[in-house]
């Protein structure tokens, strides 16, 4: 009876720890010394991206007509919110923006540097020494799952799925960090990969760096699914025959 009590408590032990291959991050890091860097990435503008668009020179006035006027814009409709739309130029469904004196303007599929390049180029007809920048100014991802969920803005339109995951809380116990799931929009169609945060080839991951909208998904563990059942687990069917055994065991001495 001992003997048999002391291989089920082992069984229980050993059932409710979680391995080094489960939890740590990064294991086999010593081999990102061969991996090329990805800092390279920036995003593309895409159809309903608000961009702020800033134009400046040594001497403002010869710019004004080639700024928006935002304070007349965001009077005629605005109550006192900070809603995106009202402060920038959204991208429409032709992927096109509406620029004073240059008018239409493609911007779907560019980045931010080359639609600065191109605006530069446009302007300096008239300025010659405009200067241009431009922000995608929502910029959002968004993370479920074993985290804690979280809508999460990124002014410098830069962010990578530790970067993310972090700002939601962190990966919990309960969760998959061996296979955390993206989804993207590419286009109008939706595409996904998925990442491996307990490989240092997370680093070599064409979604490691995260575009605006994208969708961050951690998965729960096998223990996390089964503990939403009657009987959550093997570990709980070891302990209801465990504790019967014991009833008649006591009963029948």
């Amino acid at each position: 009876m001992k003997k048999f009590l002391y291989v089920i408590l082992s069984l229980l032990l050993f059932a409710s720890c979680s391995s080094r291959k489960e939890i740590v991050y990064f294991q086999d890091v010593d081999r990102i010394k061969s991996f090329d860097s990805i800092r390279q990435f920036e995003p593309r503008i895409e159809v309903n991206d608000v961009l702020n668009i800033n134009v400046s020179s040594l001497n403002d006035e010869v710019v004004e007509p080639f700024r928006m006027d935002i304070g007349n814009r965001s009077g005629a409709g605005n109550t006192g919110n900070n809603n995106a739309s009202l402060q920038g130029y959204l991208v429409d469904v032709d992927g096109s923006i509406q620029f004073p004196v240059l008018g239409k303007i493609k911007v779907e599929g560019l980045t931010r540097s080359q639609l600065e390049e191109d605006l530069t180029r446009q302007l300096r007809e008239y300025v010659t020494d405009a200067v241009v920048r431009v922000r995608i100014v929502n910029f959002k991802i968004t993370v479920l799952g074993e985290t804690g969920s979280s809508v999460i803005d990124v002014p410098d339109e830069r962010i990578s799925v530790p970067q993310a995951i972090a700002m939601a809380g962190d990966v919990t116990y309960d969760g998959k960090r061996d296979n955390i799931l993206i989804i993207r929009d590419n286009n109008g169609k939706l595409s996904y990969g998925r990442i491996d945060l307990t490989s240092a080839d997370v680093f070599k991951n064409p979604f490691y760096y995260l575009k605006q909208n994208d969708i961050v998904y951690v998965e729960p563990t096998y223990r996390k699914v089964k503990s939403a059942g009657f009987i959550t687990s093997w570990q709980g069917i070891v302990s209801i025959v465990t504790t019967a055994f014991g009833l008649v065991v006591l009963f029948t001495r």
